[in-house]
């Protein structure tokens, strides 16, 4: 909300430029619609982006959760062997997988989060877009309403120019096609992904191996002894 709250103070305050600039409001209505189905165009494309990035992120995750528990199983068939220093090669392997599943995890959820937040705004932007157009119309008469106003008044004697509420409707029709245009590009926002997990260094990986090798020995143990 404080982002539209700026985005309106900033049309208001230049409320004279834009009436100077936008002496065709029914053309500034359609260029409007236009610019908005552009910008949603490419907020689905960055969507698409995203979505591909998460279904990669979470492959990886997938793939390391695999690895890791192959090298488990294997360290178990050599202790099933009596082999526990070819146990101990494979839960080193395993413990290095263990971290690559952290990091890969952390990823995923990091773009899963950003994708929603996409997602989210995308809908926001249709939305806007579908109420720009429903709007168009009646924003048109307005203005052909008021031109027509002016011309009368003009014929008439009036004054050489809109009258004060005149003005105010103008006004306001341009402010309000301006503030659906900035509520709309406003939506679309992105992040960056999370920085990866340090690798631990030999002293751990070698206590992580000792304590997954005592736990995978008395797993064996009390599985045989039942």
């Amino acid at each position: 909300m404080g982002v539209f709250s700026r985005l309106s103070d900033i049309l208001k305050s230049n409320i004279n430029d834009l009436l100077d600039k936008a002496e065709d409001p029914e053309k500034m209505v359609k260029q409007i619609i236009i610019d908005m189905q552009k910008e949603l165009t490419i907020a689905t494309q960055n969507l698409g982006k995203a979505k591909a990035s998460e279904r990669l992120a979470q492959k990886k995750m997938d793939d390391a959760v695999k690895v890791a528990a192959g090298w488990e199983a294997k360290a178990k068939a050599a202790l099933s062997q009596g082999n526990q220093d070819l146990a101990k090669q494979a839960l080193a392997k395993k413990v290095r997988a263990d971290e690559e599943v952290a990091s890969y995890t952390e990823m995923y959820e990091s773009i899963s989060t950003q994708t929603d937040a996409i997602e989210d705004q995308v809908e926001v932007l249709k939305a806007k877009l579908d109420e720009a157009k429903s709007r168009q119309a009646m924003l048109i008469a307005r203005s052909q309403m008021a031109d027509t106003k002016k011309a009368l008044a003009k014929s008439q004697g009036g004054f050489d120019g809109a009258s004060a509420l005149e003005k105010f409707d103008r006004m306001e029709e341009k402010i309000q096609r301006k503030e659906a245009e900035a509520d709309a590009f406003a939506e679309i926002g992105g992040g960056g992904d999370a920085d990866l997990i340090e690798s631990f260094d030999q002293i751990e990986k070698d206590a992580k191996v000792d304590a997954e090798l005592a736990r995978l020995m008395a797993e064996m143990n009390g599985g045989t002894a039942e």
